[in-house]
């Protein structure tokens, strides 16, 4: 009789375990269950991953207005709770995490009627696939949106959370593309999906697509690439927004950004991206199987750098994407598959930009020896005198600048790699390259 006990109590755990198991969702729920009326604000929180920003998070959790918080993932638990609900200091009337187990829980009226309730939404990292798969076309795509559109709520996401909050997005079903894979070939298998306007979208986030664990994933070059597909695809301007891991880019209600995080103790950096403002704007080489080729008078893509501070006094406005607070313009382009950056850029300016400066070709620039051990001489192809020499590193860093025409350059301190030699001239810009030994 105890044998038997024993056997069906054994079974009713194993039979408990694979119900849960294959339950379409797991609820975590802290603090009251009753429903609030708050006055609540709507904004938009993108986190780059990694340790979330303390400040960052109560500035979110401020704008529930002390009513309900609801943080949704595809894996993990409920590490959530306890930190919104009471380590962070900001009154709420409760926080429920509801883990999704499967596409089976988008369907369900509860989840449904959770989110449509929340004062503020949070999507938790892990893998932005499941996301798309879990949620596009779906009443959880819809209940979110209206969040945004209706309610006007905040919503916000770390990590994969913030990688689907852009009108564009990236959902790779298998490994993310590297920066060199995506410059190399921009149609790298590994860049499967990259969609637009036909997931979620928010007022701020218009052409746009973000990126996240930013520097410390080498990054930069694989969300040039998605610019470039986008741009190309829809011959639009499309905008970035990326983050480095533990900085926050926070979007009030008035599309000010507040960047949160701990620099300079901390390399925390958000970068604000947009297609440069000239008439052609699309790459000059974007094929299958061919490295990148996108420069565009050296400013193909302008790049705020914007430094987080812990009380995010740091600003940029994403009404006209030119005014900031705190931060550096730098100018991004590709040459031949290499990202190439100038930190002393000058500011965005749509309204001014003239698109008179021709369109610089690869290669019209001859640097010999190639390769160059001591020193090394230029010729071009045109007889337009040369007004300026610039010499970048294989990262993109300037690394010499000389006025007028320089018959010869030495070398022979220099590093061993890839330069890069644009020369400025009457007629536009020109570029060439060599490898010193």
């Amino acid at each position: 009789m105890i044998k038997k006990a024993i056997s069906l109590l054994a079974f009713s755990i194993v039979s408990m375990l694979w119900l849960n198991a294959q339950a379409p969702y797991t609820s975590y729920f802290t603090g009251d269950t009753a429903d609030v009326v708050t006055n609540y604000q709507s904004g938009l929180v993108l986190a780059g991953g990694s340790t979330d920003h303390d400040e960052a998070m109560r500035w979110m959790l401020a704008r529930a207005g002390g009513g309900d918080v609801v943080v949704i993932r595809a894996s993990g638990s409920n590490g959530y709770n306890n930190y919104f609900f009471s380590q962070l200091g900001i009154n709420v009337n409760s926080v429920h995490t509801i883990r999704f187990n499967s596409g089976a829980a988008a369907t369900d009226p509860y989840v449904i009627n959770q989110i449509r309730g929340a004062e503020v939404l949070f999507i938790a990292g892990g893998d932005q696939y499941n996301y798309y798969q879990y949620w596009k076309d779906t009443p959880i795509e819809s209940a979110i949106q209206y969040l945004i559109d209706e309610k006007r709520a905040t919503v916000g996401g770390t990590s994969a959370g913030m990688a689907i909050l852009g009108q564009a997005y990236y959902t790779p079903p298998s490994a993310g593309v590297t920066s060199a894979e995506a410059l190399a070939d921009p149609f790298h298998p590994n860049i499967e999906i990259v969609g637009y306007d036909d997931f979620l979208t928010h007022p701020y986030a218009g052409n746009l697509i973000t990126d996240t664990h930013y520097d410390q994933r080498s990054r930069a070059g694989r969300h040039m690439v998605f610019l470039a597909r986008l741009t190309q695809a829809y011959n639009q301007r499309f905008y970035g927004i990326a983050c480095n891991e533990s900085t926050v880019a926070c979007i009030d209600g008035e599309g000010i950004a507040h960047v949160y995080g701990d620099y300079p103790n901390f390399d925390d950096y958000a970068y604000f991206l947009q297609v440069n403002c000239e008439d052609n704007f699309v790459p000059e080489t974007l094929t299958p199987g061919v490295p990148l080729h996108w420069v565009r008078d050296f400013s193909a893509v302008k790049v705020y750098a914007l430094p987080g501070h812990p009380q995010g006094a740091s600003v940029f406005d994403l009404n006209d994407w030119q005014t900031g607070q705190g931060g550096s313009w730098q100018d991004w382009y590709v040459v031949n598959g290499q990202l190439m950056k100038n930190t002393m850029a000058t500011p965005a300016n749509c309204e001014t930009t003239s698109s008179d400066s021709p369109v610089p070709s690869l290669a019209t620039l001859g640097v010999f020896p190639n390769p160059a051990q001591d020193h090394f001489f230029i010729t071009q192809t045109s007889h337009n005198a040369i007004n300026q020499i610039l010499i970048y590193d294989a990262l993109g860093r300037l690394w010499h600048e000389y006025s007028g025409e320089k018959a010869e350059i030495s070398c022979r301190d220099w590093p061993s790699g890839l330069y890069f030699v644009v020369a400025r001239t009457s007629a536009g810009p020109q570029i060439g390259r060599f490898l010193k030994q």
